[in-house]
């Protein structure tokens, strides 16, 4: 069968997380530069292998100081390991709409294996003529299973910062064009 290449569309996909703040808030940041792939086996979504990066220094929250705080080497050492990565190696069907995917994300050089829940909202042609797939995507992970320990306590004693991330990344992908031979 004949592999079918799945291109990101960045301009309609985000990539978000969500930690807790003082225990009691929960702050977002998103990465705004990442690319991901999607080969499959014609068009069959089981089969989907799943590749992508996301350049840490794109990282935001809304405040450049905390930003800046998040690229050093207390958090994500974007100096030292520019990327984070996932690469998915297995797409579990559990009815029409939705699966798990499984794969290992690295970040500051650790990987570890991860399953996240995917919907798939849908399958569609666009006006050009393109087939397009959109896909919501969650999950959580705990940061300090990357190296990503900072953790100073309040003045109360209280944890500074939650050890569970929330991801959560909106996706839709452009089926990339067969060449056809001259």
């Amino acid at each position: 069968m004949e592999t079918t290449k799945w291109a990101l569309d960045p301009t309609h996909s985000e990539i978000q997380f969500k930690v807790k703040h003082l225990l009691i808030s929960t702050v977002t940041g998103q990465f705004k530069q990442f690319n991901a792939t999607i080969e499959t086996d014609g068009e069959d979504l089981s089969t989907a292998k799943v590749h992508l990066t996301a350049d840490l220094s794109s990282i935001s929250t809304n405040n450049e100081q905390r930003d800046a705080h998040l690229r050093s080497t207390d958090f994500f050492d974007a100096e030292t390991h520019p990327q984070l990565t996932f690469e998915g190696t297995t797409l579990e069907k559990l009815d029409e709409e939705n699966y798990k995917a499984h794969g290992i994300l690295t970040i500051r050089g650790n990987s570890n294996p991860i399953t996240l829940d995917v919907e798939l909202g849908g399958k569609t042609q666009d006006p050009w003529g393109n087939t397009r797939l959109g896909f919501s995507i969650s999950g959580k992970i705990n940061r300090m299973d990357y190296g990503v320990k900072f953790g100073m306590p309040s003045e109360t004693g209280a944890a500074l910062l939650g050890e569970e991330v929330k991801i959560l990344a909106n996706a839709e992908f452009v089926k990339q064009a067969e060449l056809q031979a001259a």
